[in-house]
């Protein structure tokens, strides 16, 4: 057996990658393992990979190619490569492009790579419904109807389609770009977003105009949804997170091209515009008066010719927006995010009726690049309030979680951090409000919370850019897409359990690049010796995968 002690990798049979941090081949390695595997732990010294069918299929739809993927695991292991992993990856990987769906004069058909593929579809009754009528032993007429419902039911079974039957047109607008932004600074787009509004739209081809870009926040994923716009020259419809979003959509949108102010509509809880270029708010589409009813703004996605429709935070995308999306395949569909992973585990479902991913880059990357923020990230484990340890021992997982998470330990701690960064922008971030308002009445900053209205947030959002705010307190409502450009501290108390994409909210809204050092500073307050470690280690996940690294501080140390 060939054992080389010098490579960091591990492969093991079980699909399972094995990563040695301290290596001084790490950063190479693990820039490979992100294009075809998932991050599953990552304890100081030795970080854990999988491998899984998603995972490979949005490699080979990216354009990697299995044999350089072997290539590479072989030349980064320590141990030959199990042969069983091999297969696998070519076997799965292989899958993408073996079932395709076609344009056709009665509609689409579905075109498998051999016969029996084909026997294998029709005999699943799930998918079998949607077929029509077979026209050869490896083509079959597709109810144009059920295009989205075909994919989500043969990606199920392990075999995702490559969806080659193109778009409505839709109507024609045409968008031109700024040379400089109303705002008076230079206006150009950056390389990366070029290039990944250049993969999403596949130069007009039939291999684009459908999947999702991944970005960190402050990367300027708004910048290359209007590139995309422009390249696509059709009316568009935007799907945001909240109001607050929509309106930073239309602020881009006036300050870097030359479209008429009127040609922008809003379609929320308080306008209800649609213009040529309409942005709406995922709730309003999901409204409806009651379970049982239908929902009542649904006839947006056809009420105007949309040649285009973009979905911000497509990670957060409502479960009833995939269904609508379901029937909307023959609409263009680009899905932003800085993160494909979903608490739900319905990645597929992005996979299938938004598209695959189509581009993203190593967080890293960008920082060194200057384009975003060098953050630090420190993990301070403060012990619990000894009052509540008794409480704690007796109590269910669940209710454990919120007495370490609420610790009165922590504001203590917090405060000492204020004092530590005066003068800077910083953001605390909560996920309980009895502790947020705790944390207000103690430092006397804002609050900021989902139950704050449109007009109360947006104020508060600009007194902190103009720097009459220093210190800011949000819920979660900062999970989602607000511009804070200035803010380079943000202090998080408590969190979602493990919510691997609300931990890459949060660090994100402190990345856009700084005029001064472009240095962040992410904190994460965990009770010590609780299951908030546990939890805690689940949230830093994905931002481990992008190369950051969380020091631990002791409290004691800060104190």
């Amino acid at each position: 057996m060939n054992y080389r002690p010098e490579n960091p990798l591990v492969v093991q049979s079980d699909r399972t990658i094995l990563l040695e941090v301290n290596n001084e081949k790490f950063t190479e390695a693990r820039n490979l393992l992100c294009s075809f595997a998932e991050l599953e732990r990552s304890p100081e010294h030795i970080h854990t990979y999988r491998i899984s069918p998603l995972s490979l299929w949005n490699s080979a739809a990216a354009g990697h190619d299995p044999n350089g993927i072997i290539s590479a695991l072989e030349e980064l292991s320590k141990y030959p490569v199990p042969q069983n992993v091999i297969y696998e990856i070519e076997n799965w990987m292989s899958r993408w492009g073996a079932l395709q769906l076609l344009p056709h004069k009665d509609g689409y058909v579905l075109r498998s790579s051999s016969a029996s593929l084909m026997k294998e579809v029709l005999s699943n009754k799930n998918a079998a419904r949607y077929v029509i009528s077979e026209l050869g032993k490896d083509t079959a007429l597709v109810n144009p109807a059920m295009r989205g419902h075909l994919k989500l039911e043969l990606i199920k079974i392990g075999w995702p389609i490559e969806d080659l039957a193109g778009y409505k047109e839709g109507a024609e607008f045409n968008i031109t770009l700024r040379d400089t932004a109303v705002s008076g600074s230079p206006f150009t787009l950056r390389t990366y977003q070029k290039l990944s509004a250049d993969a999403f739209t596949a130069g007009g081809t039939e291999r684009g105009g459908a999947g999702v870009i991944c970005l960190p926040c402050g990367a300027g994923k708004t910048i290359v949804g209007i590139e995309a716009m422009r390249q696509i020259r059709k009316k568009t419809l935007i799907l945001t997170t909240n109001t607050v979003a929509s309106r930073q959509w239309k602020a881009e949108l006036l300050d870097k091209t030359e479209i008429n102010e009127d040609d922008i509509g809003e379609y929320s809880g308080e306008i209800k515009n649609i213009r040529p270029i309409t942005i709406a708010t995922y709730q309003i589409l999901t409204h409806r008066k009651t379970k049982k009813s239908d929902f009542v703004h649904y006839d947006l996605f056809n009420s105007e010719d949309w040649g285009l429709i973009i979905y911000d935070e497509v990670h957060l995308l409502p479960a009833p927006v995939f269904r609508f999306t379901a029937e909307l395949q023959s609409r263009r569909r680009l899905g932003l995010t800085a993160t494909l992973v979903r608490e739900d585990n319905r990645e597929a479902d992005v996979f299938s009726l938004i598209g695959p991913k189509k581009f993203d880059i190593p967080w890293r990357d960008l920082e060194a690049s200057g384009w975003i923020a060098s953050a630090d990230c420190i993990e301070i484990r403060i012990p619990l309030n000894q009052d509540l340890e008794d409480e704690y021992a007796v109590s269910t997982d669940r209710d454990k979680f919120r007495i370490a998470a609420e610790n009165s330990q922590k504001l203590t701690v917090l405060l000492k951090l204020l004092e530590r960064h005066k003068g800077d922008h910083i953001l605390v971030i909560g996920q309980y409000l009895d502790q947020l308002g705790e944390i207000a009445r103690l430092t006397k900053a804002p609050l900021l919370t989902g139950q704050t209205s449109n007009k109360e947030r947006q104020r508060l959002y600009q007194e902190f850019r103009d720097g009459l705010i220093p210190v800011l307190i949000v819920s979660k409502v900062a999970n989602f897409a607000i511009d804070l450009p200035d803010a380079n501290v943000a202090i998080e108390v408590s969190g979602l359990f493990g919510s691997r994409q609300e931990e890459a909210q949060r660090l994100g809204r402190i990345l856009r690049p700084k005029e001064k050092n472009n240095k962040a500073y992410f904190y994460v307050l965990v009770s010590r010796n609780t299951i908030e470690e546990i939890f805690a280690q689940k949230r830093q996940l994905f931002l481990v995968e992008q190369g950051y690294k969380y020091d631990i501080e002791l409290s004691d140390d800060i104190l």
